[in-house]
């Protein structure tokens, strides 16, 4: 009998090692103690970080040195949620808080000086997140409902200037809804003239709001029916947090061609609590599905790895992948290399880096997926 249990015991140890992943982590000296929650990943070596105190950081070399920016005039108090770059000279950081300590600021010198582009107009109002589209050549602004409405500004940049436009008509707000700044992620924006979505959470429930027609001549924005998404509990601190699509490359139709989708959230104020935390569509985000194994704990922020072919999420207790397009999810823990909390304590991705509070920024290796045939002991 002794034999049998050690040799069912081994099994399931098998077992359950199929389901670990070791993360790969590179904890990089930020040289603050700011709270980060903007991470904006360019490519070639360049990225920017934001966060608490108008703080501001840059990197031309992967992350090997970052530099410490100029801080925006007047920003020495402003919470930087969200920054997204066109090079490495070129940025926008946008601010949350109420009415006017929602701006935003961009640099076109490489962080040396500042210019301030946008106060928030409405003194009830609150910024969540600034996106560029997938070319990085406009962007999106989205603000916590005013007027039962989300106000939504279009940004975009050409050659010698940036334009700044007010959409008229944007989505009508439930009672009690509301995006999240938590990470710069409540919104995606495929192309500002088609493809932008919206999550929301709150008292009513999370929905996901897609736009789907673009009125040239006043701005219009048009969704189709949102239903609900089983992520959060009907709270004020809970909701959608962060969600991504992934590119479908033999996709030919413009409207399908981000029909892959993962979200997340769950209650930042009961952050391990692991129930209702993410949810993923095949459509585009008409309809949304409640994962089967759930990530363990509250997450904040959601990317999909390109050449991994993965998904990955975090949040303050913890990290977890999925490579079934957000159906199962399982905990990356930290390789024998990495500091144990190495997972934990993060805010926001833009991949490979991540970000968190006290100035923690990480770079993410290669996964190490763990693989042990379950037939052997």
């Amino acid at each position: 009998m002794r034999s049998v249990l050690l040799l069912l015991s081994l099994v399931l140890a098998a077992t359950h090692a199929t389901n670990r992943a070791y993360a790969q982590w590179d904890i990089e000296e930020s040289h603050t103690t700011a709270s980060l929650r903007g991470i904006h990943n360019v490519g070639g070596g360049v990225a920017w970080a934001s966060g608490t105190d108008g703080t501001v950081l840059r990197t031309e070399d992967g992350g090997y040195l970052w530099q410490t920016c100029s801080i925006p005039p007047g920003a020495e108090k402003l919470d930087f949620r969200g920054v997204q770059a066109f090079d490495e000279n070129t940025a926008i950081v946008v601010s949350s808080g109420p009415g006017d300590q929602s701006r935003l600021y961009k640099t076109t010198d490489g962080c040396q000086t500042w210019k301030l582009m946008l106060t928030n107009p409405d003194k009830d109002g609150f910024w969540d997140s600034y996106k560029l589209d997938q070319r990085g050549h406009a962007g999106i602004l989205l603000g916590d409902p005013v007027a039962d409405h989300f106000p939504l500004w279009q940004i975009d940049r050409d050659e010698s200037a940036f334009q700044i436009k007010r959409f008229h008509k944007t989505p009508e707000s439930r009672n009690g809804e509301a995006a999240f700044a938590a990470s710069n992620s409540a919104l995606f924006v495929e192309d500002v003239f088609f493809d932008v979505w919206i999550a929301t959470g709150g008292v009513g429930g999370s929905r996901v709001i897609k736009r789907i027609n673009h009125d040239f001549d006043s701005l219009g924005f048009d969704t189709f029916p949102s239903r609900l998404v089983p992520i959060g509990h009907h709270s004020e601190s809970s909701g959608i947090f962060s969600l991504a699509f992934r590119s479908n490359p033999q996709s030919f139709a413009h409207d399908t061609a981000f029909i892959t989708g993962v979200a997340v959230g769950g209650d930042y104020k009961k952050p391990d609590d692991a129930t209702n935390i993410a949810a993923f569509t095949g459509n585009g985000g008409k309809t949304w599905t409640a994962s089967t194994k759930q990530p363990h704990g509250y997450r904040s922020s959601v990317a999909y790895d390109v050449g991994q072919k993965l998904w990955i999420t975090v949040g303050p207790n913890g990290t977890d992948i999925s490579t079934d397009d957000g159906k199962n999810w399982r905990p990356l823990t930290p390789s024998s290399t990495d500091p144990a909390d190495a997972d934990k304590n993060w805010n926001a991705l833009s991949l490979p880096f991540v970000v968190g509070p006290h100035g923690r920024i990480g770079r993410l290796r290669t996964i190490y997926q763990k693989s042990t045939a379950k037939n052997k002991p």
